[in-house]
């Protein structure tokens, strides 16, 4: 590979002297000395071995081939040192210190002067114009392989590493100094002259390019930097402009980058801001109504019919039939509620209701149309608590669908219709809260003759004064009883005192009221089931017990009457009906009133200490 071109001599080709040696150390190691400090040392007259004289002559030589690779045809050489010119200017003016001055570039139509030098210390040793027609020759043939380090570098090995060459001060070439503050060994590398020719540097302050001459050793010998600083080439091409802050200015692809940034975070900001902006107006106008009219938002027209099982659907059906009766006489008044029983005028109503009227009083009957018409007393009852009215010249009645009682349970939803306080046309609901229960209502009179004995269906649905007389209807819209008393929280057992509902409601079972209202209708009078015998009401006891006398002076026990066909003696206590028990006198006069004349009962009674079982047939009484 190196055939044919002359090799520069290596160090371990130099001869070596033989025996201790000036210099050497103790482990047989050189201490390297610049070509500086031999010439300084020839000057001084300073006796040099053969072996150091030889050395200093390869040195010697091996500097002549570096100046004559790198001096031009002016160019000058002192104690090993170089000087570079720059090419515009070859010729250079000597200082006294022997320090060379470059020159700057001329203009072009000016010529360069040849530059005045002065000689050197070892001009007498190495005459700078000398060149060395032939290169020394190696004491040994080349490495015939080129294997590194012997030869050149072959194909595999690393190529060298590229830096940039380091500063050099503005006086003259950096020396570098070894550990021990004494000038280290400067290894001379021999660049061809193209190759230095070649490769531009430029000068400080902007100034023409000029070749430099490396620094000592070589790139490849030279240390990394350990400035960070060091890479930085100030002279190389700034890609984009620089701030004076240092930092680049962006391109045209980062500003479009910037402004389409701006653009999104613009339309973000201004949404926000549109947003609030809307939800403040927003809200400002709902608290305040706008600046329109207000018009609130309403359900649109519906469908005005009802389930018929509703308290609507019910009560849709009812009321037509339902009348409001307002009574007065010679001593009071007052107000109450009937229902059509017939297409004849006939109403059912409470006989406390129409009782104000008297003889000769004044009964108006209000109609669900608003309609009135006058009425007349039919026929009343006050054991039962019922009468029977008549409006003449009246069409278009509707008559109430009648129920049974007898099929009505506890827990039956009810509805009641009548006037409380005079409010025609009131409907409440409920539920049947109990059957059958025992009450007396009236006896206003004193003698007991205007008291009623009712076994009653209990509701909850709220009755209130005004209501007596008007029915209480079932799911079905069908009267099961008529609302006739009330329990008041302040009344004690008066049920007839004017206060409000409590929830304890009673009706008269449709089934005694239907029986008392054909016969009233039919006759004028209602006759009441009987036994037959007189009871000691002031009995205490368990039970219902025989008087021993009756109201007239007579016998208990009448004659030939169904109590005396069937076996009762008087003070004999009866205990049950039917098989229901008995607790006192009202409550055998109920539980007889609930049938009708004719209808066979069993009862329990006990006599000297035995219970004996009698059954007997009800008789008839004129209501008197």
């Amino acid at each position: 590979m190196n055939e044919g071109k002359p090799t520069k001599t290596k160090w371990w080709s130099r001869p070596r002297p033989e025996g201790p040696v000036e210099g050497a150390t103790a482990e047989g190691d050189y201490e390297l000395r610049r070509p500086q400090d031999v010439v300084d040392d020839e000057r001084a007259g300073t006796a040099v071995s053969s072996e150091a004289e030889a050395e200093a002559e390869a040195e010697a030589e091996a500097e002549a081939e570096a100046s004559a690779a790198v001096e031009d045809s002016d160019g000058t050489r002192t104690g090993g040192d170089f000087e570079l010119r720059a090419p515009q200017a070859r010729g250079a003016a000597r200082t006294e210190s022997g320090d060379f001055e470059l020159d700057l570039p001329e203009p072009a139509s000016a010529e360069a002067a040849p530059a005045e030098t002065a000689p050197s210390p070892a001009a007498d040793e190495a005459p700078a114009t000398d060149v060395v027609a032939e290169r020394p020759k190696p004491l040994h043939d080349p490495d015939p392989y080129s294997t590194p380090p012997y030869g050149e570098p072959g194909p595999w090995a690393p190529a060298p590493p590229v830096q940039h060459p380091s500063p050099t001060p503005s006086h003259g070439t950096a020396v570098p100094m070894s550990a021990h503050g004494t000038p280290a060994p400067t290894p001379v590398s021999t660049p061809a002259r193209d190759t230095l020719a070649a490769t531009p540097f430029s000068a400080p302050h902007g100034g023409p390019p000029s070749p430099v001459a490396p620094s000592a050793g070589s790139y490849e010998d030279a240390p990394p930097p350990t400035n960070p600083w060091q890479n930085y080439d100030p002279w190389a091409p700034v890609p984009i402009p620089l701030q004076q802050t240092g930092a680049g200015l962006p391109g045209q692809d980062g500003r479009r980058k910037r402004g389409r940034k701006l653009l999104v975070v613009g339309a973000v900001v201004l949404a926000l801001v549109s947003g609030g902006v809307g939800g403040a107006v927003g809200a400002y106008l709902e608290r305040n109504g706008g600046m329109a009219d207000v018009e609130l938002p309403q359900a649109g027209a519906e469908p005005a019919g009802r389930a018929p099982d509703s308290v609507a659907g019910i009560a849709a059906r009812a009321l037509p039939s339902v009348v409001t009766l307002h009574v007065s006489g010679a001593d009071e008044q007052g107000t109450g509620t009937g229902f059509v029983l017939d297409d004849r005028g006939h109403i059912l109503t409470n006989n406390h209701v129409v009782e104000p009227a008297g003889a000769d009083g004044d009964i108006s009957v209000t109609f669900h149309s608003g309609d009135t018409a006058k009425a007349t007393v039919v026929g009343r009852d006050s054991g039962y608590d019922l009468a029977v009215v008549k409006v003449t010249d009246v069409s278009g009645l509707r008559p109430m669908t009648l129920g049974n009682s007898d099929n009505v349970q506890v827990g039956d939803p009810v509805v009641a219709i009548g006037a409380p306080y005079d409010l025609e046309g009131t409907v409440t609901s409920g539920i049947i809260s109990a059957k059958e229960r025992p009450i007396t209502a009236g006896g206003e009179s004193g003698d007991g003759s205007d008291v009623s004995y009712v076994d009653a269906l209990q509701t909850d649905a709220p009755i209130n004064p005004g209501n007596s007389g008007g029915p209480l209807l079932d799911s079905k819209a069908r009267v099961i009883g008529i609302n006739s008393a009330i329990r008041s929280a302040d009344s004690g057992s008066d049920e007839s005192a004017q206060s409000g509902s409590i929830g304890l409601g009673f009706a008269i079972p449709v089934n005694q009221a239907k029986r008392v209202a054909e016969e009233l209708i039919n006759t004028g009078r209602a006759t009441h089931p009987v036994i037959g015998i007189t009871l000691d009401m002031d009995y205490s006891g368990d039970g219902a017990r025989v008087g021993t006398k009756g109201n007239d002076g007579g016998p208990a026990v009448i004659a030939g009457g169904s109590g005396d066909k069937a076996g009762i003696k008087s003070g004999d206590v009866i205990t049950e009906v039917d098989g229901q028990r008995v607790h006192s006198g009202e409550e055998l006069i109920v539980k007889t009133r609930a049938h009708r004349p004719g209808d066979e009962l069993e009862l329990t009674v006990e006599r000297g200490g035995k219970e004996l079982t009698i059954s007997l047939v009800l008789g008839s009484s004129d209501g008197d």
